[in-house]
C-alpha cells in the first residue's frame, strides 16, 4: 500500500508532466514568443478546495523590477537544497530555457537585457486580475496573506501603512499574519487590526506581561469550502524582538511555539478540520524544521525569505508553496480533500508580468488615489544610474554598496554598514533614480543613520553574529535575512566554521591594513534597534549623495572573499 508522503510525491510529479505544477506552459516559452494573460493564469481546476497565496509585498503597490539573487547559500542539510539554488543550476533543475520568461522571473543571468523585453512585474491591480481569474473558476477559493505587506514605500511610510490596508481590502483577503508590520508600533497595529474585514492570524504572538496568547491575533480561522472544514493556522515571524527594535511592540512575545502549534493543530482536527494550512512567516528553512516537528498540518504557505519556488517541496506528509516577494508571484494551490484527507493536489506559480495582465480598473483607482497626494514627491528625480541597482544576495547588492558609499561620503567615515534585508525592487541601467525609488530600500520606521566608533573587536563580532543568523546549521537559529552589507572594509568569511571562527582577513580598504582589534573606526550605519538613535535618515543621506553625483557609477565589488561552501 502506497503511503501518504508517496502518494503526494507522486501526486506532484504527475502533475508537473502534464504541466499541472510548476510553471505550466509559460515556463516553456521560448523567449521570442508572445506571452498571453491567458496563458499565464491557465488552470485545469482540480480537486475541491483552492488556496491563493501572496506574501512579502513589501508596499509595492505599482508594477517594478526585481532581480532574484545571484548567492543563496544553505548549510547542513540545506546545502544544495532548494530554494539554495540560484541561476544556471536552479534552471537546470527546473528545466528551465536560458532567456525564457521563467528564467527571467525565476534567476538572475542576463536580468537587465530580459528586463528590456520582458517589462516589469507586480502591481496590487495585476494582482488582483489573477485573483479574479481564480475566484471565476473557484468562487470559494481562500485568499491568504503571509504578511509584510504594510511596509516598504514612501506612502507607506507616510500613512503608517494605510495605503496597502486600503489596497488590499479591495482584494478582499480571508486571513493575514505579520513580520514588519509590527514595526509601525503596537499601538498603530491594534488601530489598524481592530478594522480590518479578515481574520488576523499568530497562534505564536503572546502577551509578554502574562505569557497568554495576544488578544489582538486569533491563533486560526476555521473556514468550510468546497465542502471541506479548512483550519488556516497563523504563524507571524517568530524572531521579532531579535531581528527588530522591540521597544516598537514591547507588549507581544513571540518565538516559534512549535508545542502550540502542535496543540492548535491538534485542537482544529477535533474540531473535524480535514485540511490544515499553516500561513506562515517563519522563511523557508524554518518552516523545513517545523514541518518534520509537528504533525497534522497539509499545506504551509511559506514567506519571510522571499523564495519563489515554481514547485512545493515535500516534508513528510506536508507541502512547503513558496510564492516570492514584491507583488511578483501570485501562487495556486487546487487540493482535493476527501474523508478528512489531502488526497493531492496542484500547483502553478503565476508570475505577474505587469504588461502582459491587465491591470483591474477598480483597483487601479484605489491605487492611484493612495497616491495622489504623493506624487510630486515620489516623482522627482534624484539622479541617474549608471548600472543596474539591485538588493538581493548573500553578500552585496549594488544598491546597498550605493548606500553604504552614500554613508561614507556623507557621514564622514572610514566603514559603514547596511542591513542585509532582502526587500526592495531594482533600477535598471542607465535609468533615473527617484525619490520613490530611494524609499524602495530604505524606507522604515528606524531608519535614521548612526555615525559611532567602534573598535575592531566590535566591528567583527558584529559580523560574526550576523553571519551566524544566516549560516547556523540550525534553521532555529536562522533569521532569514542577508549578510549585513560593508562598505570600506573587506574581509574573509567561511561559511563551514562555527560562530566566531567565520570572520577573518578584516581590511580597511583605503589603506589596505588589516584591521586592528584595538584600534577605534568612525562606523555609519543605519537600522540600529536601539531606542533613541540619533541621525539623519538614511533615504535623505543618500538622496543627498546621488545629487552630488549625479550620475552614480557603482564598482563591483570584490571585498568580501567567501570560502567553504
Amino acid at each position: 500500500m502506497i503511503s501518504r508522503r508517496d502518494f503526494l510525491q507522486v501526486s506532484m510529479a504527475a502533475s508537473a508532466l502534464v504541466g499541472a505544477s510548476g510553471f505550466g506552459n509559460w515556463g516553456r516559452l521560448a523567449a521570442q514568443q508572445k506571452l498571453t494573460q491567458d496563458q499565464l493564469l491557465d488552470f485545469d481546476t482540480y480537486g475541491n478546495v483552492s488556496l491563493i497565496h501572496v506574501t512579502d509585498i513589501h508596499g509595492q503597490l505599482k508594477p517594478i523590477h526585481f532581480r532574484e539573487p545571484s548567492v543563496n547559500l544553505g548549510v547542513g542539510d540545506a546545502k544544495g537544497q532548494m530554494p539554495h539554488i540560484t541561476g544556471a543550476d536552479f534552471r537546470k533543475a527546473y528545466g528551465i530555457a536560458d532567456g525564457s520568461p521563467s528564467a527571467y522571473a525565476l534567476t538572475y543571468d542576463d536580468f537587465s537585457a530580459l528586463a528590456q523585453g520582458y517589462g516589469r512585474v507586480g502591481g496590487l491591480d495585476r494582482m488582483a486580475t489573477v485573483i479574479n481569474s481564480i475566484r471565476a473558476s473557484r468562487p470559494d477559493a481562500l485568499l491568504l496573506d503571509g504578511g509584510d505587506t504594510w511596509h516598504g514605500s514612501y506612502t507607506c511610510y507616510h500613512t503608517e501603512g494605510q495605503d496597502m490596508v486600503n489596497v488590499m481590502n479591495t482584494l478582499k483577503p480571508d486571513a493575514m499574519t505579520f513580520h514588519w508590520e509590527f514595526t509601525l508600533g503596537g499601538d498603530r497595529v491594534r488601530e489598524i487590526v481592530q478594522d480590518l474585514p479578515f481574520v488576523a492570524l499568530g497562534q505564536n504572538v503572546f502577551d509578554a506581561e502574562w505569557d497568554e496568547p495576544a488578544e489582538d491575533f486569533a491563533p486560526y480561522k476555521m473556514f468550510e469550502r468546497g465542502g471541506v472544514k479548512i483550519a488556516v493556522i497563523g504563524q507571524a515571524f517568530p524572531y521579532m524582538p531579535i531581528a527588530n527594535p522591540r521597544w516598537m511592540f514591547p507588549e507581544y512575545s513571540f518565538g516559534i511555539r512549535d508545542e502550540n502549534m502542535q496543540a492548535m493543530v491538534d485542537e482544529v482536527r477535533g474540531k473535524g478540520a480535514e485540511l490544515v494550512v499553516c500561513l506562515s512567516h517563519n522563511g523557508f528553512d524554518v518552516d523545513k524544521k517545523m514541518a518534520g516537528r509537528v504533525t497534522g498540518l497539509d499545506v504551509i504557505l511559506s514567506g519571510h525569505t522571499h523564495d519563489a519556488l515554481p514547485e512545493p517541496v515535500v516534508v513528510g506528509d506536508t507541502i512547503i508553496i513558496a510564492s516570492g516577494s514584491n507583488g511578483k508571484f501570485v501562487s495556486r494551490v487546487d487540493l482535493d480533500v476527501r474523508d478528512g484527507r489531502m488526497m493531492g493536489f496542484r500547483h502553478k506559480l503565476i508570475p505577474v508580468f505587469s504588461d502582459v495582465i491587465e491591470p483591474d480598473a477598480e483597483v487601479t483607482a484605489v491605487i492611484d488615489a493612495q497616491r495622489a497626494p504623493y506624487m510630486d514627491q515620489l516623482s522627482e528625480v534624484i539622479g541617474q544610474t549608471d548600472g543596474l541597482l539591485y538588493r538581493r544576495g548573500n553578500f552585496n547588492g549594488t544598491w546597498d554598496d550605493l548606500i553604504c558609499d552614500a554613508l561614507i561620503s556623507e557621514r564622514e567615515a572610514d566603514i559603514s554598514m547596511s542591513p542585509g534585508v532582502r526587500w526592495g525592487p531594482s533600477v535598471l541601467p542607465g535609468a533615473d533614480i527617484t525619490r520613490e525609488d530611494i524609499f524602495n530600500v530604505t524606507s522604515m520606521t528606524y531608519g535614521k543613520a548612526y555615525r559611532s566608533e567602534m573598535t575592531g573587536e566590535f566591528i567583527q563580532v558584529i559580523l560574526e553574529d550576523v553571519a551566524d543568523n544566516l549560516f547556523n546549521t540550525d534553521p532555529y537559529y536562522q533569521q532569514g535575512g542577508d549578510m549585513v552589507r560593508i562598505g570600506g572594509m573587506g574581509y574573509k568569511i567561511d561559511v563551514s566554521k562555527p560562530q566566531g571562527e567565520r570572520i577573518t582577513e578584516m581590511t580597511l580598504l583605503k589603506t589596505g591594513e588589516l584591521i586592528d582589534a584595538s584600534k577605534t573606526y568612525i562606523v555609519a550605519g543605519w537600522a540600529s534597534v536601539n531606542e533613541g538613535t540619533e541621525g539623519p535618515q538614511i533615504w535623505d543621506v543618500v538622496e543627498d549623495y546621488i545629487r552630488k553625483e549625479g550620475t552614480v557609477k557603482v564598482s563591483e565589488n570584490n571585498s568580501v572573499k567567501v570560502v567553504g561552501t
